[in-house]
């Protein structure tokens, strides 16, 4: 609705001699309908913790404000007349000015303060631009453009958000015994319920590394990712960062760091106050979708093994990842059948990288393998051959393994170590290689030559953000390959042009942009008890065939980044599809609706950015 009609809703209303002030006019605040089923003892505390919700006042609101769009007529009504330039835009003209002013910008770094400062003034605005031309702003708003908003968010933070405007929370370790209060306060500011909040702790942001406070617009970004590519309502989407504490000592000694300037807290406190707050967030908000971003890979499969069966909540690092980049490999293992004969029971894939992302993947490749073709648990697990920085995890190695890194750890290496990624390679001679490792350039021109001796078709997939961490870049790849490889990589990069042919190649991106999204929308519509592998492996599947015919021909992983709404539709149809039949939605109204009417339920419920 636009500030036109919801100033005219509540004007119509008044008595004709009454004269109304802004401050009066009101919008009906969305809530939710709590679901019996997931945390219910939490979920019956939330009957306790109801406040009132004070109307949201368009004349201030970011989402609801026109601009210079705004009628004349409207003008005189709210007592601004005079107060703004008279000439009346339109919404595409709007749009025409900012994107030249975003576009005359000299670094990626101020395109991203124009657009938070816009996202802050005008939010509708804002989704339009990116909706209309998200290649080109999906960077500037997420990565590769984010990794350095975080790194300078406390420089920036000051100066993107209006004073008195609600764009998140920031939680420390002394807010714990207030907890309530701030989210019942937060409610009150934002006159909203979120349908969904991205949290982070700021402890392994991208390949950055401890960022803390400054970690925040990883969450923010994120969620502009939800309502940009799936249609989530950018009103009910809540970022938030758990500041407590940092061991990155350049943040501690930094007089304009933002943070609390303390050493993170021990396991046992830290996963007593993350229990704390989400108590608080499901008491306030009792149908929450939480999706956990950028925590340190222990802390990120604790998370996961505590909640994932508990309330309605996923990893993106972990399982978000690993679905995108199962869906990238689904193509590529049916490309190199289809053109090279290899059956999928001859894959082996080396891992370049331990962390919780490179086992995330690895989870969803072994659950594809089982379930969707009869390999048992250890056939599937022995596909995987996993790297950290001492060189593969054996069981034999001789140091303290990780808890996540132990199940693949290999025990048929015969006593014989091997540290470089070269000897790995000689030693496995893998079909794919697949990097998660943030080490840039780690996938050497030697590496890539081995790969393609070994292979007509080397699957390689350089995985790490933002893409100076890279382990290699396209144009190293097809070069070091004579043009043979299959390629994505989790950050744009250019096209590549053979200079024999001229033939321009492009790319794949196994960006998680592809898949959270819609499998976020999916969940907020289905509302399942929990976030189950099934479901996960179901997005992961229904990603991989949304290709379309010429984009197959193309001899591309992924569908065109263009059509990220229709792909995110048919994700969220899937995870509709797979909870209900699960029996786990719990969503009553979806029971009479028929599997083939999903994808245009999803669409129906999809946002958009439109004034009217």
């Amino acid at each position: 609705m636009s500030l036109y009609k919801s100033a005219h809703l509540v004007l119509s209303r008044s008595l004709r001699n009454q004269r109304i002030r802004p401050s009066f006019l009101a919008q009906k605040i969305h809530t939710q309908s709590p679901s019996s089923t997931i945390m219910p003892a939490l979920k019956e505390e939330s009957g306790q913790l109801q406040h009132s919700v004070k109307p949201v006042d368009p004349l201030h609101s970011a989402y609801y404000n026109n601009g210079t769009a705004l009628p004349a007529h409207m003008r005189q009504k709210l007592h601004i007349r005079g107060q703004i330039p008279a000439t009346i835009d339109s919404f595409e003209n709007q749009a025409t000015r900012a994107l030249k002013i975003v576009r005359s910008r000299q670094t990626q770094l101020e395109k991203y303060t124009f657009m938070a400062q816009l996202r802050n003034n005008n939010t509708r605005l804002f989704y339009k631009l990116i909706n209309d031309h998200i290649e080109e702003f999906a960077p500037i708003i997420y990565t590769p453009t984010v990794g350095e908003a975080c790194q300078r968010y406390s420089d920036i933070y000051p100066f993107l958000t209006p004073p008195g405007t609600p764009d998140g929370l920031y939680l420390t370790l002394k807010d714990l015994p207030h907890l309530d209060e701030i989210i019942a306060d937060y409610k009150q500011r934002s006159g909203e319920t979120p349908d969904i909040t991205v949290m982070t702790d700021g402890s392994r942001i991208l390949g950055l590394g401890d960022l803390g406070l400054n970690g925040m617009p990883i969450s923010m970004g994120k969620l502009q990712l939800y309502v940009a590519g799936a249609g989530v309502d950018p009103r009910k989407t809540l970022p938030i960062v758990l500041d407590f504490g940092t061991n990155n000592e350049k943040n501690l000694t930094d007089e304009h760091y933002l943070g609390v300037r303390e050493k993170r807290p021990n396991d046992k406190v830290f996963y007593d106050a993350v229990n704390q707050v989400l108590k608080s967030l499901i008491r306030a908000f009792p149908d929450l979708l939480v999706q956990f971003e950028d925590f340190s890979s222990e802390h990120a499969f604790g998370l996961l093994k505590e909640y994932q069966d508990k309330m309605l909540c996923f990893n993106d690092d972990i399982q978000g990842t690993g679905a995108v980049i199962l869906s990238g490999l689904i193509n590529a293992f049916r490309k190199v059948e289809t053109e090279s004969n290899i059956p999928l029971s001859d894959h082996r894939i080396v891992f370049y990288g331990a962390g919780s992302a490179a086992i995330g993947v690895a989870r969803q490749i072994q659950e594809y393998l089982e379930l969707e073709h009869g390999l048992t648990e250890e056939q599937a697990k022995k596909v995987f051959y996993i790297c950290d920085s001492k060189g593969l995890v054996t069981a034999d190695r001789g140091d303290r393994l990780a808890e996540h890194k132990v199940y693949y750890a290999r025990h048929d290496n015969q006593g014989t170590q091997y540290q470089s990624l070269d000897d790995i390679i000689n030693y496995v001679k893998p079909t794919t290689l697949i990097g998660l490792s943030s080490s840039t350039g780690a996938f050497s021109k030697s590496v890539l030559e081995r790969m393609s001796q070994i292979n007509d078709q080397p699957i390689v997939f350089p995985l790490s953000n933002p893409s100076t961490k890279a382990e290699c870049t396209f144009e190293d790849a097809m070069k070091a390959t004579n043009n043979k490889v299959v390629f994505a990589s989790g950050t744009a990069f250019p096209a590549y042009i053979v200079p024999e042919t001229k033939e321009v190649r492009m790319p794949g991106q196994g960006n998680n942009m592809y898949m959270f999204p819609g499998l976020g929308l999916g969940s907020i519509i289905a509302k399942p008890e929990s976030i189950t592998n099934r479901i996960i492996l179901r997005a992961a599947m229904a990603l991989a065939d949304s290709l379309t015919e010429q984009e197959r021909a193309n001899g591309w992983l992924y569908p065109e980044l263009s059509r990220i709404r229709d792909v995110s539709a048919t994700v969220a149809a899937a995870v509709v599809d797979q909870a209900v039949r699960d029996k786990i939605s719990t969503v009553e109204e979806l029971k009479s609706v028929k599997p083939n009417e999903y994808q245009n339920y999803v669409k129906e419920r999809m946002w958009t950015s439109n004034y009217e």
